[in-house]
């Protein structure tokens, strides 16, 4: 049974506040991400998990304008910290979030907690192995398209858990694996992509939030 009490003994922690569409949302991140890092592989083995990702606010705002149906089921993909499932969950969307690192979903617990989403509903997801979760409305992610060598794997655990007429909703930063991956699923889908800019102190970052349905 996850507690708060016992995360905070076993992580150490600091608070952010996150703004979605003018509701304030607080999200634990780790102090430090060396205890996560594999010192034999970095690069492949990276905590990509541990950061707050520009794309999952831009994710959490859009769902966050999305009437809401309890009918309608939600799932995600690559939680990382739960900023997106929480946000989507306390708007009344029936969200299920999921991932695959153990560490990642102690903090998808602790932040659904700590935003009073405790009936959130949170499954361990092996994209090489998927659960029977059935299938779902909604299948969204941020962040989530990382190696083309990973394409057919995604691919495939998106096309598992669609419903036939249910709607894929992505939200990436804008580079060449990203642009690559969705000019593939223009195969199979229908594709329809809004550019979004984010503006920080010193610099820009593109990013894109695709909305897939099949064909």
């Amino acid at each position: 049974m996850f507690s708060l009490e016992s995360f905070h003994r076993e992580y150490d922690t600091e608070q952010t506040e996150v703004n979605i569409n003018g509701r304030a949302f607080r999200i634990y991140v780790p102090q430090s991400l060396e205890r996560f890092i594999d010192a034999e592989d970095v690069f492949n083995k990276f905590p990509l998990w541990a950061k707050l990702w520009e794309a999952s606010g831009v994710l959490a705002s859009f769902l966050a304008t999305l009437p809401v149906d309890p009918a309608k089921q939600f799932l995600e993909l690559g939680a990382g910290l739960g900023l997106v499932s929480t946000a989507a969950a306390s708007w009344g969307h029936n969200i299920t979030a999921t991932e695959y690192n153990s560490h990642a979903l102690n903090f998808v617990y602790a932040n659904a907690q700590a935003n009073n989403c405790k009936d959130l509903t949170i499954y361990q997801l092996d994209w090489h192995n998927p659960a029977p979760l059935g299938t779902f409305d909604y299948i969204v992610g941020s962040e989530i398209v990382y190696h083309e060598r990973d394409f057919d794997t995604l691919e495939a655990v998106l096309k598992n858990y669609l419903r036939p007429d249910g709607e894929i909703i992505l939200a990436e930063r804008l580079h060449k694996t990203s642009a690559a991956f969705f000019q593939r699923m223009q195969q199979n889908y229908h594709v329809s992509a809004q550019k979004k800019i984010i503006r920080g102190d010193d610099q820009e970052i593109r990013m894109v939030l695709c909305r897939m349905t099949a064909k």
